[in-house]
């Protein structure tokens, strides 16, 4: 419960998932930035409503993440929670994950507890020495702000729904049934604070809405992966944009069968990069859109070769003045044991091809084409990467 005690020692409400026996409260303030516990007066700075009891629905919870009823998560995804590294430290800011499908999760959620902390938080310089100055209590809000916001737009900002353990069964195995021990209870070892998430998200949503946001891509949320599972997309443009499109283009497009597939409809907080060593530039339907390349935030979750990480700049006008895109600073963040600190990066997107080639007599041949420049270059096409001093990631 490490993970969950975080937003549950934010939020001032203890709540458990549930669909038959719902108790409503007026919990969720207008940004689903602050949950507190209010009366009087108070209740009417908040609007929305935060739903708890009893859930009896595992079955269509288990269907809509495995496309049925008898997969159960791995280990892996079972000991996944969101832990900061060490307070006063050059990670103070960043969460630790470890190898597995819900590290796509984790890196997700640091994206916009980086939004906190740079743009949201007030009363602190939007700079990068504030993000290693954090206490232990500044992590936990952060973490719990974030995550509210995340499940605040998930539910159209209207209602929040928050997954808590409950110590009671209610489902027993049948023959098209596996229990797990954990769906029946929200229980067992370890944290499980990444799948109460998951839960929480999915709930929030609702299955109404997340059947509308679907297409006949995507009827379920994991894929299986080398005995565990990998979250598709339709999940993290869940937890970016509030809704589980799973494509990455804007609007919506046709597929090759002139079905209707469903791309990103808003411009998110935090965007979306992805390059792959396989990936086709002729593909369309695989290219990110401006949606998602151009977010309301200058911090990108980057998926590089199936892998996730973070890039962020700490200039919020980086987006909204074409000026500052000439020359300006980046700061990436792998989510690997071997990062001791984030890797400051310089973007020249008017570099001449002499000063490429400079760069990769520094490195050696083919050190330019870093799969992290290349993810970078997805978005500014060209533009030459100066690692200052840190060998560049292959």
């Amino acid at each position: 419960m490490a993970g969950v005690l975080n937003i549950v020692c934010a939020l001032g409400v203890v709540t458990a998932l549930g669909t038959p026996l719902w108790i409503k409260a007026t919990i969720l303030c207008k940004t689903g930035a602050l949950l507190v516990n209010a009366s009087g007066q108070e209740l009417d700075k908040f609007m929305g409503k935060m739903q708890y009891g009893l859930f009896h629905g595992e079955g269509k919870l288990r269907q809509t993440l495995f496309g049925n009823t008898t997969h159960v998560f791995s280990y892996d995804w079972k000991k996944a929670h969101f832990k900061f590294h060490d307070p006063f430290s050059d990670l103070a800011f960043t969460l630790a994950v470890e190898k597995g499908g819900s590290r796509s999760v984790q890196m997700a959620v640091q994206g916009f507890v980086i939004k906190y902390l740079l743009f949201t938080r007030k009363s602190k310089d939007c700079n990068f020495q504030s993000l290693c100055e954090l206490s232990k209590s500044e992590q936990e809000r952060a973490l719990a702000l974030a995550l509210a916001g995340i499940l605040w737009t998930a539910g159209a900002a209207q209602k929040a729904t928050i997954c808590l353990v409950t110590e009671d069964t209610y489902v027993a195995s049948t023959s098209d049934y596996s229990r797990d021990d954990f769906t029946e209870q929200f229980k067992g070892e370890g944290s499980h604070g990444v799948i109460l998430f998951l839960y929480s998200l999915i709930f929030s949503r609702t299955f109404e809405r997340l059947q509308k946001d679907l297409d006949v891509t995507t009827t379920h949320l994991l894929q299986t992966h080398a005995g565990g599972f990998l979250c598709k997309q339709a999940v993290l443009n869940m937890i970016l944009t509030g809704r589980a499109s799973p494509n990455v283009f804007n609007g919506y497009e046709k597929g090759k069968s002139l079905e209707r597939l469903h791309g990103i409809l808003t411009r998110s907080d935090v965007g979306y990069l992805q390059w792959g060593q396989d990936n086709s530039e002729d593909d369309r339907l695989s290219q990110v859109g401006s949606m998602l390349k151009t977010p309301k935030f200058p911090i990108w979750l980057c998926n590089i070769n199936g892998n996730y990480s973070i890039l962020f700049c700490t200039n919020r006008q980086l987006l909204s003045d074409w000026k500052m895109e000439r020359r300006f600073d980046l700061y990436f963040f792998s989510g690997q044991p071997s990062q001791r600190k984030p890797v400051h990066l310089t973007i020249d997107t008017h570099a001449h091809h002499w000063e490429t080639d400079q760069h990769e007599v520094k490195y050696g041949p083919g050190r330019r084409c870093s799969p992290v420049e290349m993810a970078i270059r997805t978005k500014w096409r060209g533009a030459t990467i100066n690692w200052n001093g840190t060998f560049p990631f292959i």
